[in-house]
């Protein structure tokens, strides 16, 4: 591939080219900038919320007064908002096994799940504490072309038996596409017209704020998510939530906690001014991530890389993957992103084992908040086809710097082969 000259004359014309694009998000977010105010208002949240209890948590009027916050921004009964979620997955699991008994079928509607849910529902790793191990019946619904949901094979496959069905809004490690909300709307009516009974319980990580709706809107039961993700607005240091309808959240919070607590107790150490701050910040961060992500999809598939989903495409979340077909610019990519970080820019990314993960992985992004991937990060598994997932951005500016810098590196600087990288 030829040398770049003016990179940063490519880049500048292509933002210009992308004005139109970005218009439409910018819509977007001052849509979900007032939904989000509105219900700071209605909730009326006070300096009084941001102070804390200690110990069990009884009586804190800022965790009751963050629950109804973002019940009222996700459209839900109810919600339970902690820092005392790990992670998306734990938040995930909590809604799983809170909800879920033996013998219940749980469905994925649009193929496998993400790699750590495979250990939660039983694929892979310790199957007796898995929803496996708990009795729980659990398939797959295999995705048309490995890209679409079939729907056909999930009017078939959904019953009087099915209690839930799963469905992941975000690709995950996949080539598949992110489930956008028109999309889930009509899972969720094929779903309810077979079994009105059953339970479509929404993986909303990495797509809050980007789209006008979330999927409580359009029938969903229940969502979940992580709060180092887009609710968190990059400044929340952990943490997870859970939001739908109310018998549902409340089986979850009693997992999370134990019944006869659920989401009366526990204490939130001091973090309730940020995470009303940053659910806050959320709609303008996610959309500067969004549009990152756009430029980063037309500047690379100019330069002949294959990027999914494309610069002109609806978008669903943050996330862009580039496929490199090979791991040797992967690595670079990662590499060169890393180095454009704002956090030890000094340390090299290498391939590594990652717990929850089956192959291993070659992570980027230094953030202020360790695996926070609302700020700008990429990570992929060394598996083909070799996939950068590349997300978040705190603003726009720094993923376009970044972005200057990784195609310097890819296409000015020949990357080192594999077997160079590892020594």
């Amino acid at each position: 591939m030829q040398k770049i000259e003016n990179i940063e004359k490519l880049v500048e014309d292509t933002q210009n080219d992308l004005a139109k694009e970005f218009q439409k998000y910018d819509k977007i977010r001052d849509y979900n900038q007032e939904k989000v105010l509105d219900a700071f208002i209605k909730n009326k949240i006070g300096e009084e919320h941001f102070s804390y209890v200690s110990g069990y948590g009884h009586d804190d009027i800022g965790r009751a007064a963050i629950d109804n916050l973002f019940a009222d921004i996700f459209r839900a009964e109810s919600a339970i908002v902690r820092n005392h979620f790990v992670s998306g997955t734990h938040a995930l699991a909590c809604v799983l096994f809170g909800i879920l008994r033996p013998n219940d079928e749980l469905i994925s509607v649009a193929g496998a799940p993400y790699d750590t849910m495979e250990e939660v529902i039983g694929k892979r790793g310790n199957q007796k504490a898995s929803l496996k191990g708990f009795g729980v019946k659990y398939k797959e619904i295999p995705l048309l072309k490995n890209l679409d949901v079939n729907f056909e094979q999930l009017e078939q496959n959904i019953s009087q038996t099915t209690t839930m069905v799963l469905i992941q809004r975000s690709r995950g490690y996949s080539t598949r596409k992110s489930l956008d909300i028109q999309t889930i709307d009509s899972i969720i009516r094929i779903v309810k017209s077979k079994n009105p009974n059953c339970i479509c319980f929404v993986d909303n990580c990495y797509g809050e704020f980007v789209e006008e709706k979330e999927p409580l809107e359009v029938g969903a039961d229940i969502i979940a998510g992580s709060l180092i993700k887009n609710p968190g607005g990059s400044i929340v240091e952990c943490g997870g939530y859970i939001a739908g309808r109310a018998d549902l959240v409340e089986l979850a919070a009693t997992r999370l906690t134990a019944p006869g607590i659920g989401a009366k107790g526990g204490s939130m150490l001091n973090q309730s001014r940020l995470i009303l701050q940053g659910i806050f910040m959320a709609p303008s961060v996610v959309i500067d991530a969004v549009k990152g992500a756009i430029l980063a999809a037309k500047l690379l598939s100019d330069l002949g890389f294959k990027t999914t989903p494309d610069a002109y495409s609806k978008r669903t979340d943050i996330i862009q993957a580039i496929e490199f077909g090979k791991p040797e610019p992967l690595i670079a990519f990662c590499k060169a992103l890393q180095a454009a970080s704002p956090i030890e820019s000094y340390l090299t990314p290498i391939p590594d084992e990652v717990p929850g993960y089956d192959d291993k992985l070659i992570m980027a992004g230094g953030s202020f908040i360790e695996g926070s991937t609302i700020e700008l990060s990429a990570d992929g598994p060394l598996r083909e086809p070799y996939v950068a997932y590349m997300q978040g951005g705190i603003n726009y500016s720094h993923v376009k710097i970044a972005l200057k810098r990784v195609i310097n590196a890819l296409i000015n600087d020949k990357p080192k082969t594999h077997l160079e990288i590892e020594n």
